[in-house]
């Protein structure tokens, strides 16, 4: 029995890897998407049946808001049926924060969803857009023995590394290997040829299942990065301000903070008033352990919740998808809340 061939839908956002300079004034304008396989003729190669959608307007990655994460969920369910996986053109700024978004916001994927995007527009001779989208498509219409999608994640494909998407920041402005995923190792990594590391890879829990879609989102969260110097004002306007309901604290090291009073004070001050507060390591690579240190066991104490090895990305998306599900905002919703921020619900923290 002669097997039908994948479809990919190539989704365009924005970013450098649409760009191609425009012969009337040199300038970098975004190319049309339905030519993609004469832009990138090799993935004609491929056993796979391509189909483009781009956004218009296309969006600059430093413009990335949520409601465009809400419309990636919506295009991604509106096709699901009709695509064995997804290819995410996306500019690299953001594209962490986005990448770890989709992937809270979609239950039980059966099939790849594949950010990529590159440091260099795909018209460019020495453009890395090619490699990347080449490969992120093979990834994305890869399949086991069995039929089913190699690797069913949301993940971001840059410079050879198949990486877990909310597990990624950048980590380089200038460099083709720009993104990294320091506490945890790639998914696949691309040679001669793709090798998967299939111990690493989440699966579904029922593959015959439907994905579930969410796209209620609450974002009224800051991020206090904690520095010397800073002030009881400072502090007293993040941790307690009234637009907020929860608060990321990026602290030293293994997650320690200012043993001085005050600051501790507004910490419990900030949760009686019900926020939620999470506790995430400024270092890129490393985890919290609140019982170390003597001010790691007082945040924890004031009711800092441990936020382990998660990246920044990965809390603030966590935390968007936790409030929009427990939107109530009482003292049962923020239990939730708070341990559910505990749980590896998607392969985002190491506990």
């Amino acid at each position: 029995m002669k097997k039908n061939k994948s479809s990919i839908l190539i989704i365009y956002t924005g970013g450098t890897i649409g760009m191609k300079e425009d012969p009337a004034d040199n300038t970098l304008k975004p190319f049309d998407f339905s030519q993609i396989l004469k832009e990138v003729p090799e993935l004609s190669k491929f056993a796979c049946r391509i189909d483009s959608y781009s956004f218009s307007p296309v969006i600059d990655s430093s413009d990335i808001e949520p409601s465009m994460w809400v419309k990636l969920v919506e295009i991604i369910r509106e096709k699901y049926c009709f695509y064995d996986g997804f290819v995410i053109l996306h500019g690299t700024d953001t594209m962490s924060y986005s990448a770890s978004a989709i992937s809270f916001m979609i239950d039980n994927l059966t099939k790849p969803v594949v950010f990529t995007g590159s440091q260099l527009p795909i018209g460019v001779p020495r453009t890395d857009g090619k490699e990347n989208l080449i490969s992120a498509v093979e990834i994305a219409s890869a399949k086991d023995d069995s039929g089913r999608a190699m690797v069913p994640e949301v993940c971001v494909y840059f410079d050879c590394l198949l990486m877990r998407a909310n597990r990624t920041s950048k980590m380089s402005s200038d460099n083709f290997n720009a993104f990294g995923s320091p506490n945890f190792p790639p998914l696949a990594e691309a040679g001669i040829t793709i090798r998967y590391n299939t111990s690493l890879i989440r699966r579904p829990a029922d593959p015959d299942a439907g994905p579930v879609f969410k796209t209620a989102l609450d974002t009224r969260v800051s991020i206090l990065k904690i520095h010397p110097g800073i002030t009881p004002e400072v502090v007293g306007d993040i941790l307690c301000g009234p637009g907020t309901r929860a608060v990321i604290i990026e602290t030293y090291g293994s997650g320690n903070a200012p043993s001085a009073k005050w600051f501790l004070d507004m910490v419990i001050r900030a949760h009686s008033m019900g926020k939620v507060l999470l506790n995430v390591t400024q270092c890129p690579s490393g985890t919290v352990n609140m019982n170390i240190y003597a001010t790691g066991k007082s945040l924890q104490k004031a009711g800092v919740v441990n936020g382990c090895d998660s990246t920044t990305e990965s809390a603030l998306a966590k935390l968007f998808v936790l409030l929009g599900e427990y939107s109530s905002g009482t003292e049962e919703d923020r239990s939730c809340i708070e341990r559910e921020l505990s749980i590896d619900l998607k392969g985002e923290i190491t506990c």
